[in-house]
């Protein structure tokens, strides 16, 4: 799933602001949004964010950002990413950590740095991998290598892959949440049943042996 932002930067900061308001209406909306980011965190597949100069991941939608499992960043001029003050921890994920604690997991003084209001970030900001592309590269080209054609996504299950991400987006303290949905949820329902996995060529099944598995790409 490719994840995309197009408008001003500047308003989507400033309605991130609004949204840290102490009110009944605005305290429903935020844990909406926070919610809505959490069911993001719980899809079998795969999602890349794309960075260019039209993007306004900024205020409540670079929280969007970093939902995402690898994110693409323009390396030009006016390319930027604005954290605002929702990324603090109003919206909090399964591990009951702000995404940006996630994300800097090793390293938590960086995100005092990364965090304050309208303050520009480029790609170390995002989440669990990213990576820049120069101008002349084409986004198409860059993505779709990721994407399945003919990269490294493509050359191992999609189930498999879909596991492994859910091991990133539930790094950090280990709740209830996190051993069903990172755990349990991705490594018993969506890998070990499937026929990707245990199916008449599925890669348990055909694991030692000299024949290749086959998978089933329409899966997710």
């Amino acid at each position: 799933m490719i994840v995309r932002t197009e408008g001003d930067r500047k308003t989507a900061h400033e309605m991130g602001e609004l949204l840290m308001a102490d009110d009944g209406f605005t305290r429903e909306v935020r844990l909406n949004l926070a919610r809505t980011l959490r069911r993001l965190d719980v899809t079998a597949r795969s999602l890349f964010a794309v960075v260019d100069q039209k993007s306004c991941f900024s205020g409540p939608l670079f929280e969007l950002l970093l939902a995402c499992d690898r994110s693409y960043v323009l390396d030009a001029d006016g390319v930027e990413v604005w954290p605002g003050s929702l990324s603090a921890g109003a919206l909090p994920g399964w591990n009951g950590l702000s995404r940006l604690q996630t994300r800097f997991l090793g390293d938590p003084q960086r995100v005092q740095k990364v965090s304050p209001a309208r303050r520009k970030a480029r790609s170390t900001a995002t989440r669990r991998t990213s990576w820049a592309w120069p101008p002349s590269s084409p986004t198409t080209s860059t993505s779709r290598r990721s994407c399945g054609g003919g990269g490294r996504a493509a050359s191992i299950s999609p189930d498999a892959l879909t596991g492994m991400e859910q091991n990133f987006r539930f790094a950090g303290p280990e709740t209830l949440a996190t051993k069903i949905f990172g755990r349990l949820s991705a490594w018993q329902n969506w890998i070990f049943i499937r026929p990707n996995a245990t199916g008449e060529r599925g890669a348990l099944t055909m694991y030692g042996k000299p024949e290749r598995p086959q998978f089933d790409y329409r899966r997710t």
